[in-house]
């Protein structure tokens, strides 16, 4: 059995598209969706009830941290394959599962994951990320344990083994994978849509977090002289992808995302 395991907190705008698509699923094997919202009040838990299909399960008690939630989901599931999906992560075809999953029939594979398309009001900058972090993966393919929980697949008994930390806030599943030394597959033809259009607040919080969190895990972290030649190689790309797509009007909103993004990252490995 696959077991999918759905987060969620005030995902209405998207989850109904998403249940739908992992309801609509052609797989061999049995399939169970446990669903575990965490306190959403947009409408999102209304329509969770109303879907008699879900198993649903009440979060851990407390403050939301991702490990706790994930490690008390896998522990409730039936599936000796887990399956994590995102509420807001949408399958775009019926093959979505079996794709994911196929690569764990080799026993030497740890963990899968699936391909990310950028929605179709995501902003230039957002897009030309998730390309190269997914497409066919040959770029992120030499980046240090890349991962992404979003869209997922491991066997039940490796995860009750080996559990999620339940102390770091971010960059859980980075975290998982260099732990363990995991053997990762990427299924670029699992694909699901997602990406968020975050305020550049929203930017600033999300990678000082993710520095932290890869402080915690044993990262070098980065000299501020590597920060700029970051900054400045990744304005230069995006320059490059906007002026192909014609996307003027990001062209100076992309310095102040990159600098934001890359020194807020920067400023977390110094916390």
């Amino acid at each position: 059995m696959i077991s999918v395991l759905m987060r969620s907190h005030n995902d209405i705008k998207y989850i109904r598209r998403t249940v739908e698509a992992l309801l609509a699923q052609e797989v061999d094997d049995a399939v169970e969706i446990i669903s575990c919202d965490d306190r959403s009040d947009d409408g999102t838990a209304e329509y969770l009830a109303a879907v008699p299909e879900l198993r649903r399960i009440a979060p851990p008690e407390g403050k939301y941290v991702p490990g706790k939630t994930l490690n008390h989901m896998i522990r409730q599931a039936y599936g000796d394959i887990i399956v994590f999906n995102n509420s807001d992560a949408i399958p775009q075809h019926r093959e979505y599962l079996k794709n994911l999953t196929s690569p764990l029939k080799d026993p030497g594979v740890d963990c899968v994951f699936g391909n990310q398309i950028a929605r179709k009001d995501a902003y230039y900058v957002v897009r030309k990320d998730y390309e190269r972090a997914f497409g066919d993966g040959s770029i992120s393919a030499a980046w240090d344990n890349f991962f992404s929980l979003v869209s997922s697949a491991f066997r039940k008994s490796d995860l009750l083994a080996k559990p999620f930390d339940e102390n770091i806030q971010y960059s859980e599943d980075a975290d998982w994978v260099k732990r363990y030394s995991a053997k990762i597959v990427y299924a670029a033809d699992a694909i699901v849509e997602h990406s968020h259009n975050y305020t550049l607040k929203e930017v600033r919080k999300r990678f000082f977090n993710e520095g932290v969190a890869d402080t915690q895990m044993g990262k070098v972290p980065p000299g501020f002289c590597h920060c700029m030649r970051s900054v400045i190689a990744e304005i230069l790309r995006d320059w490059f992808y906007l002026a192909k797509h014609g996307a003027v009007t990001e062209f100076f909103y992309a310095p102040v995302y990159r600098y934001v993004q890359k020194m807020n990252y920067y400023r977390g490995t110094k916390r």
